[in-house]
């Protein structure tokens, strides 16, 4: 066979589904911020929803000023360091549980009761154990996302095929080797799941931290715009968020692409 039956034509960078895609995320885009125009300039008074042109002038001006990123990233840094938190913690715990499948079903109604309590009410007592400082905020989006771990590594490793670890396991592999070769590669998938829901959890643990107590943060950003009754610097600081939060889902989804390759 020659080396030029080898090569395999090149995959276009844009294939027309991606164009496709992407034209329709746009579509939804511009149609959206036009309802909004069209609302606040002939229905509602801009006092109540403000306006896109309102809300772009403000990030662009706190953009220049520095403000967007002071807020911006302590609002990032605490999710982040929550989500890490929350990652290492319940995914350790999920392995644990997983190994012990009668102290699993034992701690189940524990683990559900705890995962369904309104984390708006461990607030207060968050800010009494850890204060109003950084430790607060981390905790408080780590308790968001810490059973979405705990819960999806266990479902995925009760998803892995048992006959393929049995068969590992008939040709002497170590369980080291399993791990690595077999039900890792099968978890991933649901690890990342868990991650692309985590993002917008962390996300708000670390703004209810902030509506509670703290000096900056998009959070406080909202709650500052809206004691003023500011109601473009509160639109404005959810804008912010949800830009943040749809980067960091790409951020995620591409980091599967890159860790679980399409055959």
């Amino acid at each position: 066979m020659s080396a030029e039956t080898d090569v395999r034509p090149a995959r276009p960078f844009l294939s027309p589904a991606k164009v496709r895609l992407w034209f329709d995320r746009l579509l939804v885009f511009v149609l959206s911020v036009g309802a909004w125009y069209v609302v606040a300039n002939t229905i509602l008074d801009p006092f109540w929803i403000s306006s896109p042109e309102l809300v772009a002038e403000r990030l662009w001006r706190i953009t220049l000023n520095g403000d967007l990123w002071w807020h911006s990233s302590a609002t990032v840094w605490q999710a982040l360091l929550g989500l890490a938190l929350g990652l290492v913690v319940g995914f350790g715990f999920g392995l644990l549980l997983a190994r012990y499948p009668r102290l699993a079903e034992a701690l189940d109604p524990y683990i559900m009761g705890l995962y369904s309590l309104p984390r708006i009410a461990l607030a207060p007592l968050f800010i009494l154990w850890f204060g109003i400082g950084l430790l607060s905020k981390v905790m408080m989006a780590f308790s968001f996302v810490v059973f979405i771990f705990l819960l999806n590594t266990m479902q995925g490793l009760k998803e892995v095929d048992r006959d393929h670890i049995d068969l590992m396991r008939s040709m002497r592999a170590s369980p080291a080797f399993i791990a690595r070769r077999v039900q890792l590669p099968a978890m991933l998938p649901w690890l990342f799941a868990a991650a692309r829901i985590s993002v917008g959890l962390a996300l708000i643990g670390s703004v209810l931290g902030e509506l509670l107590g703290a000096n900056r943060g998009l959070g406080w950003y909202v709650e500052h715009a809206s004691g003023r009754l500011d109601t473009t610097g509160v639109f404005a600081g959810l804008t912010a968020l949800m830009i943040i939060a749809v980067l960091m889902n790409q951020a995620v989804n591409l980091l599967e692409r890159w860790l679980t390759p399409a055959k």
